[in-house]
């Protein structure tokens, strides 16, 4: 049976089961969040190991991070992984659930900052959007899925035009989607294509200008990631950086393999020798006719998660910042800002600085999205008869040793 075609409960939650782009299967559509949950207590035995796990877990991020720290991709903390149900990959989703999250009394309330400079180049070409009531932004009515926020990153190469049009149409694309709100994942998807499509289509517009896009739909706790491109959206969730999207570089594998699928190359990291990244809306130079399949696509990759209570914010930016800043060191600048003055966009301008202190070559645009009024708390972790002495991004990357087996 087809999903799609339920209506929205007021008193559903929402249903994390991730669908295959090709089918026709779609979660149960995005509702207004059901504050009557209820409170499930579970008990953990702990041997001598898991105590330090946990330790090393909630250790506090001090001192300033080292430039490049590899981050926590699609984790979970260590005292939940015996209890995560699996993770889905299929047709460009990417999905991961506790089975307590239905019983989270957490309802997010959003908040955000940006920041933007022009960096070392002559133009420019990034754009972004902030909206963190969507409801007012749109004037919605009662049935449309509530909380709800909508965040979005366009860096531009070949001038300004793509960047522009996809920053001012990309959210009327989802909402007016036939799939919206009943399937919002089908709804994305749709939304950047028909908005490339209708980007060559605009006569006043130089076609062969393009944007790679990032957009972060926020409906209650569900957090919806769409990326076509290198902008890159990461998690903090306590401390801990959590990738939510993947850099569609030319010479990545995946990447690779599907543009020598379609008769592409990649030489020199460059898509047939022209282009950095290897999707991108617009740049119609470089695509066949409207529908057909090239090395250069538009399609973008969504990731859905549930946001809790260790979810604390989340950056997306543009690559100006990821090129000379990794995952982890972004995360516990960010916190560390944050836990001074709760201001997102004071802690985006120190993002931005701090990429220009590294001598980042390109624009530079940063978005941070709070999801509680309040700073992140001091983590607390138990006093032990030994003495530690490694930073805190060592202990985030055992962490992630320990929690992936190695």
């Amino acid at each position: 049976m087809d999903d799609c075609t339920k209506r929205i409960n007021a008193a559903a939650i929402v249903e994390t089961r991730q669908p295959s782009l090709s089918g026709t299967d779609c979660p149960t559509p995005l509702s207004l969040v059901d504050r009557s949950y209820r409170k499930v207590n579970v008990t953990v035995m702990r041997d001598d190991k898991s105590e330090i796990q946990e330790f090393l877990k909630e250790s506090p991020n001090i001192g300033k991070p080292p430039r490049h720290v590899s981050s926590i991709r699609h984790s979970v903390s260590s005292a939940q992984l015996a209890h995560a149900t699996e993770v889905e990959c299929d047709g460009g989703i990417v999905s991961s659930r506790l089975p307590s999250d239905s019983n989270s009394t957490f309802v997010p309330i959003f908040r955000s900052g940006s920041c933007s400079e022009i960096g070392s180049k002559p133009y420019m070409e990034d754009e972004h959007i902030c909206i963190d009531n969507l409801l007012e932004h749109l004037g919605a009515t009662e049935n449309f899925p509530s909380p709800g926020a909508f965040y979005g990153v366009f860096d531009g190469h070949g001038g300004t035009d793509a960047a522009s049009f996809i920053r001012e149409n990309i959210l009327r694309f989802i909402i007016e989607d036939i799939d919206f709100p009943f399937c919002v994942e089908k709804a994305i998807k749709s939304a950047f294509l028909n908005a490339d499509h209708a980007f060559a289509d605009d006569g006043s517009l130089d076609r062969s200008s393009g944007t790679t896009a990032l957009t972060a739909l926020i409906f209650g706790r569900t957090l919806l990631i769409a990326n076509a491109g290198d902008c890159r959206a990461v998690l903090g969730k306590r401390g801990r950086a959590v990738e939510l999207s993947n850099d569609h570089k030319p010479n990545s594998i995946s990447e690779r393999s599907r543009i020598e699928k379609l008769g592409g190359v990649v030489y020199d990291g460059y898509l047939n020798g022209q282009l950095s990244v290897a999707r991108a809306l617009g740049d119609w130079h470089m695509k066949g006719a409207k529908g057909s399949s090239c090395p250069l696509s538009a399609e973008p990759e969504l990731q859905e998660t549930i946001l809790s209570e260790e979810d604390e914010f989340l950056i997306i930016g543009c690559d100006g910042l990821w090129d000379v800043m990794s995952s982890q060191c972004a995360v516990t600048m960010a916190r560390k800002e944050l836990m001074l003055h709760n201001d997102p966009e004071r802690c985006s301008r120190e993002l931005v600085r701090e990429a220009l202190k590294r001598n980042s070559c390109d624009n530079l645009t940063v978005v941070i999205i709070c999801f509680s009024p309040d700073p992140p708390p001091r983590l607390e972790f138990p006093k032990f008869k030994f003495s530690r002495s490694i930073s805190a991004e060592g202990l985030n990357l055992l962490q992630e040793a320990l929690d992936s087996g190695v």
